[in-house]
């Protein structure tokens, strides 16, 4: 139903906009007529999930088409082992939902609020030795184009189309429904430790190969992390105890940590000796447990973030440079920087596309000014041939990613062809993606 809108913002609250109307489609019809009906009025139209994106990707001033109603699981195929689910279902929805049919996705990211086209539209990706992204686990979609067809893609149908809208940013028109390949479900051993930054750097190769997935937190202004290795396992099902569960997760990982921030952000010169305390709070544990529930984390803290891949033979020299740079400036950062890594993919703007990488992000507490930061940041990173990850802050533009990108001019032309009016374009597609 469409109805005249007030101001749209994100989760971080960094992006606001002000759009003619909302539409919330409750069928792929409805999705279908609310497209064409923007064309003949000559607006423009962006679909926008639940706002986890730090970029303006989803801003649009014309028809902004929320996913409320677009919800639910419309097919489990058991011998082809897919789910198809409609493109505003929340990820949080859907991992309980496979669960309870005794099914689950190989890999996920560490939050599961978005929406399932959100997440892959911007390239939401876990951590894997050989598991990848969220979109690299897709096995057809469908998309409603700019003159109102609802496309079926996959590998067999439209396989110029699934290619390249598996990582589409909204340029190539709406999702209305994606299929992901799931399998039985399974359980995970995680192994939470705390380790020094030059222990978790001079093994970072041998903690890579020896694990399903590998990830860890360095706390700037100490030499602190928290590694984390997740690994299949047979079981038996030992999750964490729920009241250590509260006083780690919700306690101490946002209840402390949120009066760590506002603090160190009052007061900067206070934030070294915080992170000292932050990093010392969280003690080893280790626990078994279906997927989503080891995958992800609850994020109530809330933060602005930049996130680069660079190749990942290069991310310990690249990290130890970032903590150099810290070390030397005036900065005072109390979020600690994440590290995570993807095995090569063949999506033409995944930031993994074509070779193994390693992720870095670094984080600031919502309103604290990024530019400082993020700038000395963006600018080790790019000199690695770092790959903005397409949902979180960066100043790239279409020149950058035309070199970045080996399949970057045919992105554009399949853009050309799909949406000659630009019908799905705004300020940052025409930044990231060329007029």
């Amino acid at each position: 139903m469409p109805k005249n809108s007030g101001a749209w913002r994100n989760w971080a609250g960094n992006v606001v906009v002000r759009p003619a109307r909302e539409v919330t489609p409750a069928s792929v019809e409805e999705l279908r007529a609310a497209v064409i009906e923007a064309a003949a009025e000559g607006l423009r139209v962006k679909a926008v999930g639940t706002g986890h994106s730090f970029t303006a990707a989803a801003a649009t001033d014309g028809v902004l088409l929320r996913p409320d109603l677009l919800t639910g699981i419309r097919e489990i195929d058991r011998a082809e082992g897919t789910v198809t689910v409609l493109a505003g279902t929340p990820l949080k929805r859907l991992n309980k939902a496979l669960a309870r049919e005794g099914l689950s996705l190989a890999n996920m990211g560490d939050v599961m609020e978005q929406t399932v086209s959100g997440a892959v539209s911007t390239g939401t990706h876990g951590t894997g030795r050989e598991l990848a992204s969220m979109s690299a686990q897709l096995r057809a979609l469908e998309l409603v184009t700019a003159d109102g067809d609802v496309l079926t893609c996959s590998p067999e149908q439209n396989p110029e189309i699934f290619s390249a809208a598996r990582i589409g940013l909204g340029a190539l028109g709406v999702l209305s429904a994606l299929t992901f390949a799931v399998e039985p479900l399974f359980q995970l051993t995680a192994r939470e430790e705390p380790m020094s930054f030059q222990r978790v750097t001079a093994e970072f190769d041998e903690l890579h190969a020896d694990n399903d997935h590998f990830e860890f937190y360095w706390f700037p202004h100490t030499d602190n992390c928290i590694t984390k290795r997740n690994n299949r396992s047979p079981g038996p099902n030992a999750p964490v105890h729920p009241v250590r569960g509260f006083l780690e997760d919700e306690v101490l990982s946002n209840g402390l940590f949120q009066v760590v921030n506002s603090l160190g952000r009052a007061v900067p010169r206070t934030v070294p000796g915080l992170a000292r305390l932050s990093s010392s709070a969280l003690s080893a544990r280790t626990y078994t447990d279906i997927p989503h529930k080891v995958f992800t984390s609850p994020r109530r803290v809330r933060f602005l973030e930049m996130e680069y891949a660079v190749p990942r033979e290069a991310l310990v020299d690249a990290l130890r440079e970032l903590k150099s740079m810290i070390e030397r400036s005036d900065l005072r950062i109390s979020f600690p920087v994440e590290v995570r890594t993807a095995p090569a993919d063949d999506i033409p703007l995944s930031t993994a596309s074509g070779r193994e990488s390693a992720y870095i992000a670094v984080h600031l507490y919502r309103g604290t000014a990024p530019r400082a930061y993020f700038s000395a940041a963006e600018s080790i990173f790019t000199a690695y041939e770092g790959r903005p990850h397409w949902g979180k802050l960066h100043t790239r533009d279409a020149a950058y990613f035309a070199e970045s990108y080996p399949h970057f001019g045919e992105f554009a032309a399949l853009r050309d062809r799909l949406d000659p009016d630009r019908r799905f374009d705004n300020a940052y597609l025409r930044r990231v993606l060329g007029d």
